[in-house]
């Protein structure tokens, strides 16, 4: 049944976007642009009816929107919207394997020891927990590796993103 608010050659959009958003969790606003191929203004048109209208939700996870099915529990928004980041989501791969301090996590990943902003993202979301030993030392290791294994099966990065981390890498080793 259509909506009589909506003008009948905006239906079909709106669809695809809230489609889109149920299929991609936690996608961000640019990368939903770039793989529908609309203008920004028509993403924000068509994402801002469907927040209203309680189809989609969108969640700012560090500087980007990222848009869920409102049915995602809260929780892994901010989950899914991390595993969209090749660093964070490296990071958790490799903490897949089993707890490891944070220096061999920066190295494995390629990212400068001293950026651990990625690692502390992680910790605030509850995907990964500080440990420490007898001596004081830190290990991470995942809260829950089951339910993190299941959530990364739901992320596939696109080229663009993957380009921008990897661009992001490189600032942060120039700057170690």
């Amino acid at each position: 049944m259509s909506d009589p608010a909506t003008p009948a050659g905006d239906r079909p959009t709106r669809e695809r976007v809230a489609d889109y958003v149920f299929a991609h969790p936690g996608i961000h606003f640019n990368e939903l642009v770039r793989r529908l191929d609309l203008a920004p203004g028509q993403a924000q048109y068509h994402l801002r009816r469907l927040v209203r209208e309680d189809r989609v939700v969108g969640e700012e996870v560090s500087g980007r929107t990222h848009y869920f099915d409102p049915t995602v529990a809260p929780i892994d928004r901010r989950r899914l919207a991390l595993f969209r980041r090749e660093t964070a989501r490296d990071a958790v791969v490799e903490l897949l394997d089993a707890p490891a301090r944070p220096d061999a996590v920066a190295d494995a990943v390629g990212v400068a020891r001293s950026t651990q902003w990625h690692l502390d993202g992680l910790v605030e979301a509850g995907v990964v927990e500080k440990r420490r030993d007898a001596h004081g030392r830190v290990t991470l290791a995942l809260t829950d590796p089951e339910a993190t294994a299941a959530l990364l099966q739901q992320i596939e990065p696109s080229l663009p993103d993957r380009l921008l981390d990897r661009f992001t890498r490189l600032v942060d080793a120039l700057l170690e």
